[in-house]
């Protein structure tokens, strides 16, 4: 087995190093293949945050160099970027929980809480795409308002915990709205709200900031995980990985509502998530080039009088209040996927930050 492993890891590693980091703005414009990207008439993709510079290129390289083995399982694998994270993240590797892509783990997590009868917690907004299975399983949904600046009203929340509260979701930043929690309020939240119930932390965006993540706190506290994806920053939205972070104990009983625990990301993706690990520059250039659009966007959205809230992710949350012309209309007309009104009162939208030629597109098309 651990001659598999070493072999596997070297074919892996074949080619990684030689390549050249190109600039990203080299690589924002995918193959022309099945969505159309980079063709006449091609859409410009501003609604599901991915990352436009991704995947990286020693992630490309990876996946070229095991694409010749996806007729075998991955029974060994999973083992190898487990242990990658542990020593990221200078945790065990038994507090990681791999999945196909983030989601996957909400739902399990959901499914986890709703194994007692009850209700679950979360802001409004925020992401809720698996609430759907959460509410199928019978558990009620209780909302609580972000504030006005559209931070969450943490003692709002805190006071809306009920005896048959079984989770507690905060998604930090939080999409769509893109605010982050200041960090002392949040360990002071989940440290209360974790004596009476299970809190999921989903840090989806946190790579886009200076916060640090979760992990520690999870590790050591039995209602508390912290769920991270690939999707994001390292530009595998369509690899689907993703992992939890929490105390063993817990690990071990959400994997145990896995059919084959941390089996379920396939060869290729493990592939490109061990080495999109190693590319430290391409995530710091995501980051900058990912900032330089966000601060134009932003200034644009000044100029023509378009409130927005402060952002520390990939997108932008902005009101549509004073904005006299149709303009979901004036980004079909260009081509433009955005989004929907998140909020009626104030009418606010969300939108990626793109390429810098992207957004100024998106400007054009609004302005």
């Amino acid at each position: 087995m651990h001659t598999n492993r070493r072999n596997w890891l070297k074919q892996l590693g074949l080619g990684v190093a030689a390549i050249g980091v190109a600039p990203l703005e080299t690589l924002a414009a995918p193959v022309p293949g099945l969505f159309r990207d980079g063709m006449p008439g091609g859409p410009i993709r501003l609604r599901s945050n991915e990352n436009p510079y991704g995947p990286s290129p020693m992630a490309k390289t990876a996946i070229a160099n095991v694409a010749n083995i996806t007729n075998r399982y991955n029974w060994e694998l999973p083992s190898e970027l487990i242990t990658t994270l542990a020593q990221k993240y200078r945790i065990n590797n038994d507090n990681i929980l791999l999945a196909a892509g983030s989601t996957e783990l909400l739902d399990l997590t959901a499914r986890f809480a709703a194994l007692q009868e009850g209700s679950f917690l979360m802001a409004n907004p925020t992401y809720d795409y698996w609430t759907v299975v959460a509410e199928r399983l019978g558990l009620k949904k209780i909302a609580v308002p972000v504030m006005a600046n559209k931070q969450y009203d943490l003692p709002a929340m805190l006071n809306a915990i009920r005896s048959d509260t079984r989770l507690i979701y905060l998604c930090n930043p939080n999409n769509p709205t893109g605010a982050i929690c200041n960090r002392d309020a949040l360990v002071k939240f989940i440290q209360e709200a974790t004596q009476k119930t299970l809190v999921l932390v989903d840090e989806a965006y946190i790579d886009f900031t200076d916060q640090p993540s979760l992990c520690d706190l999870a590790i050591e506290n039995k209602n508390l995980v912290v769920v991270k994806t690939f999707s994001k920053i390292y530009g595998l939205a369509g690899a689907r990985v993703g992992y939890a972070l929490a105390h063993a104990d817990t690990i071990v009983q959400l994997s145990q509502l896995q059919s084959w625990p941390n089996g379920a990301i396939s060869v290729i993706s493990t592939a490109a998530a061990l080495a999109s690990l190693k590319d430290t520059t391409f995530v710091n250039d995501t980051r900058t080039l990912i900032e330089k659009a966000k601060k134009y966007t932003t200034s644009q959205f000044e100029r023509l009088k378009i409130p927005y809230i402060p952002s520390s992710s990939n997108f932008l949350y902005f009101s549509l209040a004073n904005y006299k012309k149709d303009f979901f209309a004036q980004l079909k007309s260009n081509n433009i996927l955005g989004t929907r009104i998140y909020e009626e009162q104030g009418r606010w939208s969300r939108i990626t930050v793109g390429t810098m030629q992207e957004m100024e597109r998106f400007i054009n098309a609004i302005d």
